[in-house]
């Protein structure tokens, strides 16, 4: 006789029905057998007997019972059917002593279909069960160039180190994300004591994300989990009781609902035109507010850090410019991420209303520091950054290293020209391919030869000079305290190697322009937000922001090339990325007269046809720059570096 559980549960399996159908969805489960014909598979792997999470079984491998149950694995046969008294004796056996026999199943896509034990699937999930034990076989699906195809891949890799099966993602690099963030190499095998934390870690996650209604976002748990290490981190995670993380994950839904909404980033190309003033503002002018206290919080030193310094710069001018309304406050020597925090913290303790951290490197601090203090304005320096909590800002440096490109095409003798790079990370890709373009454009057969300062085994400039370059760019700017050595474009064979030309940062018109609209009370005014949008401010040579220096000894006819170009980037006449243009495996980047757009300038992660090398892999790359790649980092890979 059924229990009054099976009424339950059938009543759950008819709605579910019906909405499939109003959807014009299968209403029934999903059969393997269907699906497979369909698909090319390159094998099978017995797994073994695992733990099949709950949530991952899509429906059964044969036709065979089908039509017994809906979609959601509920039952759809009549209370007087013997199926009922089935489901029913096998739910009072799993109330009294639990369901030990494990099913039988295949994995395919992360999905689990049922060969043997349905009904105990159906009781398990009407039980609000985790997890099932089953024997399981894989089939693999042959490798394709299709997004689900190369994160299945992804998560084989992670399984065959890790044995987790519990977590997924929607996008590619995610698992090997995941490892860096636990402080693991993608390809180290997992302890019994690691996985044990993890998978406990990540049910607690899991747990708090289902009460808020994760189920209804159209992100993955796992892509929540991502963001949520990305902010508060793996460290001391499982001390943490359950209400401080329902704390920290209410902080961060705002986030996890607008990634799951469709969210994007707002890039803001140009700063924004005065406001015109009425005469009635003019004849009575606003009531000044107290003086503004700005901090800069800085990776390294202005002695240590080439970088810094260009930032420390920019503040200087800053206070220049607004020195009666606002006052500055420097916290350097930071190398870690959890120093900047205690930067930030310190910072906004001492009164701090506006906080500038100035890399990379402190993304996730900075944005954890934005949801923790509202009331602060934080901005980071990093480019396509996604968080609707705090603004970033970085500059279209690829518009001078284009400059720079044409000037180096034009003074080449051997059409050897080589390009010292620092960091895979969003952008460089578009600043490397915009000097090959500006060669290219004044040079079509001279080469670019790419080469990496923060590979684990080195390389640089001797590496270029092997190859016979006659000229380099490197770095864009040097510290005080870095010992005498060219910059920007220059030549290898002169004594000294002096510098000929180079682009440059000019932070300081950034910071004047921003500190300006919070000072006039613009801050909010000046960019009206939709909700999930994250504003990047992205400036180009027309704002100020980036420039090009030039050496004397450039002859005035070049110099004079390069500013009829740069006069026709700025008024937006000559688009660098547009045109035909064809990548190193000669793939068409962007047809006919198209453009490339913005976003498609960021995350650039292909070479022109005209570069030498190629953008390395993470595993390639030295400690800091890795730690550079976990918030900012482009991760393909290509055969024969440099």
């Amino acid at each position: 006789m059924a229990v009054p559980e099976y009424a339950k549960a059938r009543k759950l399996a008819l709605k579910a029905y019906r909405q499939d159908l109003e959807d014009r969805k299968n209403p029934y489960l999903q059969v393997l057998d269907e699906i497979l014909p369909f698909t090319d598979t390159v094998g099978e792997a017995d797994l073994g007997l695992v733990e099949i999470p709950i949530s991952r079984i899509a429906g059964t491998k044969t036709s065979g019972r089908t039509k017994a149950f809906a979609g959601n694995f509920m039952p759809l046969l009549p209370e007087t059917s013997e199926f009922a008294d089935k489901w029913s004796s096998l739910y009072q056996s799993h109330l009294s002593e639990g369901i030990r026999e494990p099913v039988i199943a295949c994995e395919f896509m992360n999905n689990y279909y049922i060969i043997e034990g349905n009904k105990r699937v159906s009781v398990m999930k009407f039980s609000d069960a985790v997890s099932i034990p089953g024997y399981v076989t894989r089939i693999i699906p042959a490798p394709g160039d299709s997004p689900d195809l190369k994160i299945y891949y992804e998560y084989m890799d992670f399984y065959r180190v890790s044995g987790i099966n519990t977590i997924y993602f929607s996008k590619e690099g995610s698992f090997p994300k995941l490892c860096r963030l636990l402080g693991k190499d993608p390809q180290e095998n997992w302890s019994r004591e690691e996985r044990q934390a993890f998978s406990s870690a990540f049910l607690r996650f899991g747990e708090i994300y289902r009460e808020k209604g994760g189920g209804k976002l159209s992100i993955t748990a796992g892509d929540g989990f991502l963001l949520y290490l990305g902010v508060y981190g793996w460290d001391g995670l499982l001390q943490k009781s359950m209400d401080q993380l329902r704390r920290e994950i209410a902080l961060l839904w705002p986030d996890l609902e607008a990634m799951g909404s469709g969210g994007t980033v707002r890039l803001v190309m140009q700063p924004a035109a005065p406001e015109k003033t009425s005469l009635i503002q003019k004849l009575i002018p606003p009531a000044r507010p107290g003086r503004l206290k700005v901090g800069f919080v800085h990776y390294g030193t202005a002695l240590t850090s080439d970088w810094t310094y260009a930032h420390d710069l920019g503040r200087l001018y800053l206070e220049d410019q607004m020195g009666t309304t606002l006052t500055t406050k420097v916290y350097d020597g930071i190398r870690t991420g959890d120093g900047s925090m205690a930067a930030i913290e310190q910072a906004v303790s001492e009164g701090c209303q506006v906080i500038f951290t100035t890399s990379p490197r402190f993304l996730n601090s900075s944005i954890r520091a934005s949801i923790r203090y509202p009331e602060v304005k934080i901005l980071n320096c990093s480019l396509n950054t996604y968080s609707g909590h705090l603004r970033t800002y970085y500059g279209r440096l690829y518009e001078a290293k284009f400059l720079v490109g044409m000037l180096a095409g034009i003074l080449s003798g051997s059409g050897r020209i080589g390009y010292m790079a620092d960091f895979p990370i969003f952008g460089t890709a578009a600043s490397i391919n915009a000097f090959a373009l500006g060669v290219q454009m004044v040079d079509p057969e001279a080469k670019v030869y790419l080469s990496w300062s923060s590979l684990k085994g080195g390389g640089g400039e001797q590496t270029l000079k092997d190859a016979g370059v006659s000229l380099i760019s490197g770095p864009d700017l040097l510290a005080p305290a870095h010992a005498p050595s060219p910059y920007g474009l220059y030549r290898t064979g002169e004594p000294g190697g002096i510098s000929l030309a180079s682009s440059i940062w000019h932070w300081g018109k950034f910071y004047h322009r921003i500190l300006q609209t919070i000072v006039n009370g613009r801050w909010s005014r000046s960019l009206p937000v939709s909700d999930g949008d994250s504003i990047n401010y992205w400036w180009g040579i027309s704002s100020g922001i980036i420039d090009v220096i030039c050496s004397k000894s450039i002859p005035a006819r070049s110099r004079r090339l390069m500013e009829l170009v740069k006069d026709q980037i700025v008024n937006g006449s000559f688009q660098i990325f547009s045109g035909a243009l064809y990548d190193q495996e000669g793939i068409l980047r962007s047809p006919g007269a198209a453009e490339l757009s913005p976003a498609q300038i960021i995350h650039m992660d292909w070479l022109a046809s005209n570069v030498m090398g190629r953008l390395p892999s993470p595993e390639e790359l030295d400690t800091e720059a890795a730690q550079m790649m976990e918030t900012q980092g482009i991760f393909p890979g290509k055969d024969g570096l440099l």
